[in-house]
């Protein structure tokens, strides 16, 4: 069976149900090889990266799964973006995830162009109606784009992928789970990427190869 990797998830840090260890069993059940804890920062909180990054390298020394402490920078200015994910990174933050301008939220125009032009930026998360240079800037940058499982975010996947095909910037799917029904199995994200418009290939890429490519550079997995 596939093991899946998911780098967007969100804890009772911020808006999601579930305590930080409880994502972790329940991901590992389903199968999970890597998860990230990417709870919802701005300027108001972020040094509560800290924390969360102390709880879960607790985890990660006691349990069988890869649990990586990271931060999702949601609803900030767009012209702070590069530092506030500069200073999650100084807190312990792993991997940097981005709100982008889903089609669901009033997100400040201007955040995916500042994302992908930011050096500290892992993941760009359900970006709407990204545009061919923004993506394009993403890939150079080696910025990830989502393809997300979450209901009304995942709206734009189709366009998501046929933008990022075209320039050829790499994708990932993450689920942004914030309850136990969040969670996915391999199967589901599979269904989810090809609903997308993914070809085979896509989707192996974008379910494994994508994913594990960001943690192999910032050395979490060989």
């Amino acid at each position: 069976m596939n093991k899946r990797i998911d780098l967007h998830m969100h804890s009772i840090f911020s808006d999601g149900e579930l305590l930080p260890s409880e994502i972790a069993r329940r991901a590992h059940v389903l199968d999970h090889e890597a998860i990230a804890i990417t709870d919802h920062v701005d300027a108001s909180n972020i040094d509560c990266v800290r924390r969360i990054r102390d709880v879960i390298l607790d985890i990660r020394e006691n349990w069988d799964i890869e649990v990586i402490p990271g931060a999702e920078i949601t609803h900030a200015p767009a012209e702070i973006i590069g530092k506030l994910a500069n200073k999650a990174k100084k807190l312990g933050a792993e991997i940097i995830v981005v709100h982008g301008e889903t089609l669901m939220e009033p997100v400040v125009e201007g955040t995916n162009w500042a994302a992908v032009n930011c050096p500290d930026v892992d993941i760009l998360a359900h970006p709407g109606l990204i545009t061919p240079e923004e993506a394009q800037t993403a890939k150079d940058n080696n910025i990830a784009l989502e393809i997300s499982a979450r209901r009304g975010h995942a709206l734009s996947n189709g366009h998501v992928a046929k933008v990022a095909m075209e320039v050829g910037a790499n994708l990932v799917v993450d689920t942004d789970t914030h309850a136990p029904e969040d969670i996915i199995s391999y199967e589901t994200a599979y269904n989810i990427a090809k609903g997308a418009g993914l070809p085979e290939k896509e989707i192996l890429r974008a379910l494994r190869d994508n994913p594990l490519e960001i943690l192999r550079n910032k050395g979490i997995v060989e």
